[in-house]
């Protein structure tokens, strides 16, 4: 690398060459100053988050610190369902780090090692390598930033629009222009400082052309040294190229330092809340909400004070991606949430109140309608399926903090009065059709066997039929073939009969912690009186609770989805499928099952071996668009002015040419989805059915039975 003409000592670069004593004193005060604001703003930022209620969410440490290095160095959270982007920001990310590392060493080698022990490492070969890693890492760095340029001005992507869908035009929280200056200063100052570092570069190269210990060595600093000929060739000579270097060496020094000492205040600071987040995140957060003391006078998040020091980190580390805004089928539907505008209203509400040298005097509301407060007409409007939690690529937990100031809303009495009717229905007779408990088993009636009851007798399998699956009409002819299905396979099981309750699921997703615990206590002890060996549901939502939430109240069993179930019993030949049918099909995933708990395979797999011809929608299996019955929001009218989610399910259905059948999977998506197909003309044009009604047209002879998809309901009186 280095000519035998050459001491390796002299291929260097001296920083500070030709300055006079005084320039070099004003860099390292500037140095001083950029990282005492650096400094400073870290601990304000700290001291904000310590005034939230202590988490522990950080421990184990370094099992947690190691998964993290992991995600952010192989860019999967950024990079699902948005490659370009993703591959861009990893350009961004990894060429600022290699600089950033760069630059670190410099330091080390001139301001640390030199000085105190003589030693000094950066020149050579090493220097030439340098040279080259980093040239390479600032091409990388303008090309993801010219790329999200383009990404943020040209696609104008909808996701990308700050204005709010809970808020008038005339409000001033509604616009929040100062994000979109943000984010078009931060990739302005990027490119700026990486574009004066290759003409610093070159204007350097161009002013000692005349020295070999430099010019001969020109190419291993590839940007650079065609930067110097394009100068060179519109004139500049050593003398133009030194005055050039000058003023580029402080434009580009300066510019460093702001963007170090502006770190903490800025957008910046996603570097590291975003780190922290993903160390603290919880892998279960979507699909197992946290546990409150009923027993406390105060139950939820309606004030700051409540949440915790991992929140408020998880406010900070939002990036204004609007992956959880694209996601979400309220805000799709036009309804008013955005999870990241919420999330974004809790970090300005923090932000000015918890920043301060002191607390403010009193409670900080987070619930109202004052500006950057939550409305509750918002947090009604989740159907918590989870698809932002799911989605964000650096772990903010929107759905537990939806839950707890629902929680709160609960505690206060601010909730719809048919949601009050409902609830109240459910303790009295735990479920939520407000039915009699007596009335729960009366589907076996039109059954030519008896099933066994699992109070009384053991059984292999105990069926938990759920809400729906008993009682409404259309989820009954379900429930029936079900039936008819593992009495065909000659599965051992048996049912709870009256004494089955709701398993809470949507209790307590609309907040209602205590009455969906008196639910979980209850179940949990009748259940623990049976002797099964598994539990089986057709009901996502049952499946997910007693899968994910009863363990916490004592309450761990093995449990199947039916999909599941009926993939086991298919592939091991107790259920036969001799059938083949010739249906063109899609499939939609239940939240609860596929995005959830991941079980988007076995209703596939059942799917492949019934013959039919499926076509996946746009959004499927852990990114399926919900039908818009969670979350309690089944219990409640949607506003006759706005699309229902189910709508705008059935319609992406629609796009499918040629579709016959809509396959759904789940008692409410059941439900939500034939009103879909409905609401959009579409029922001319294909059917919904149940998984299970396939399998048991597939199995011909032999189910005994009608036509199961085409049974009348069981009466109701």
């Amino acid at each position: 690398m280095i000519s035998p003409e050459h001491d390796p000592r002299d291929v260097t670069r001296i920083l500070f060459q030709d300055f006079p004593v005084w320039m070099t004193l004003v860099f390292y005060v500037a140095a001083v100053v950029a990282i005492a604001a650096f400094v400073y703003g870290v601990y304000v930022q700290v001291r904000k988050y310590r005034r939230g209620v202590r988490s522990g969410a950080w421990s184990p440490f370094w099992p947690r610190f190691a998964r993290m290095v992991e995600t952010v160095l192989s860019h999967r959270t950024i990079k699902r369902r948005a490659r370009r982007a993703g591959s861009a920001h990893a350009l961004i990310f990894f060429g600022f780090a290699l600089l950033f590392i760069g630059t670190s060493i410099i330091t080390l080698d001139y301001d640390i090692l030199e000085p105190l022990t003589g030693l000094k490492f950066w020149y050579g070969s090493f220097y030439l390598v340098f040279s080259l890693v980093l040239d390479i890492a600032g091409v990388g760095l303008i090309a993801g930033l010219l790329y999200m340029m383009y990404r943020r001005k040209w696609l104008a992507l909808p996701k990308l629009d700050y204005r709010r869908p809970d808020r008038a035009p005339d409000e001033p929280d509604y616009d929040r222009a100062s994000y979109r200056r943000e984010d078009w200063a931060f990739l302005w100052t990027l490119i700026l400082i990486a574009a004066t570092g290759f003409l610093l570069e070159a204007s350097r190269l161009v002013w000692l052309q005349g020295d070999p210990t430099v010019w001969d060595y020109r190419w291993w600093s590839p940007v650079g040294a065609v930067t110097a000929s394009i100068l060179q060739g519109i004139g500049l000579g050593p003398e133009g190229g030194a005055g050039f270097r000058m003023g580029l060496w402080w434009t580009h020094g300066l510019l460093a330092l702001a963007f170090i000492g502006l770190v903490p205040y800025t957008k910046v600071q996603h570097i590291f809340t975003a780190m922290g987040a993903l160390m603290a995140i919880d892998p279960d957060a979507k699909r197992r909400l946290p546990t409150a003391d009923v027993d406390q006078d105060k139950i939820g998040f309606s004030e700051l004070a409540d949440f915790s020091d991992k929140y408020l980190l998880n406010f900070d580390a939002c990036t204004k991606c609007g992956r959880c805004h694209e996601a979400c089928p309220a805000n799709a539907s036009g309804f008013p949430l955005s999870p990241r505008d919420m999330v974004l209203s809790l970090r300005e509400l923090a932000n000015d109140t918890l920043s301060g040298a002191r607390m403010p005097a009193g409670p900080i509301q987070v619930i109202g309608d004052g500006v950057n407060q939550i409305r509750p007409e918002t947090l009604w409007s989740c159907r918590t399926c989870g698809a932002c939690t799911e989605i964000c690529p650096v772990g903010i937990e929107h759905l537990p903090m939806i839950v707890q100031m629902r929680r709160a809303l609960i505690e206060e009495g601010e909730f719809d009065p048919m949601l009050q009717t409902t609830l109240k229905s459910l303790q009295k007779s735990g479920n939520s059709l407000g039915e009699s408990r007596r009335k729960r088993p009366r589907w076996t009636k039109a059954l030519d066997f008896t099933i066994k009851d699992a109070r009384a007798e053991p059984v292999d399998v105990l069926w938990y039929v759920g809400d729906y699956a008993s009682f409404d009409p259309r989820s009954q002819k379900v429930t029936l073939t079900f039936a008819r299905i593992l009495h065909a396979a000659e599965v051992d099981f048996g049912i709870l009969y009256e004494d089955e309750q709701t398993a809470g699921n949507d209790v307590r997703r609309v907040g209602e912690e205590g009455l969906f615990q008196a639910l979980a206590e209850a179940n949990i002890a009748l259940l623990k009186e049976c002797a099964f060996t598994s539990i089986v549901t057709t009901d996502p939502h049952t499946f997910n609770t007693i899968k994910n939430e009863y363990p916490e109240f004592g309450g761990t069993f093995r449990i199947e989805h039916a999909s599941a179930m009926l993939e086991r019993l298919i592939r091991e030949g107790a259920v036969a499928t001799p059938k083949t049918l010739p249906y063109r099909v899609t499939y939609h995933d239940p939240c609860h099952l596929g995005r959830l708990n991941d079980g988007a395979e076995p209703p596939r797999q059942v799917l492949s071996k019934l013959g039919v011809d499926l076509v996946e929608m746009r959004r499927s299996k852990d990114n399926s668009f919900c039908c818009g019955a969670g979350g309690g929001r089944i219990w409640l009218p949607d506003p006759p002015e706005l699309k229902k989610p189910a709508e705008l399910r059935a319609a992406e259905a629609a796009e499918i040419d040629g579709l016959e059948i809509l396959v759904v999977n789940c008692p409410k998506c059941l439900n939500m989805m034939e009103d879909g197909v409905k609401g959009t003309g579409n029922e001319s044009n294909f059917r919904v059915m149940e998984l299970i009604e396939l399998v048991a047209e597939a199995m011909a002879d032999e189910v005994s039975g009608a036509d199961f998809a085409q049974q009348e309901p069981i009466g109701q009186a």
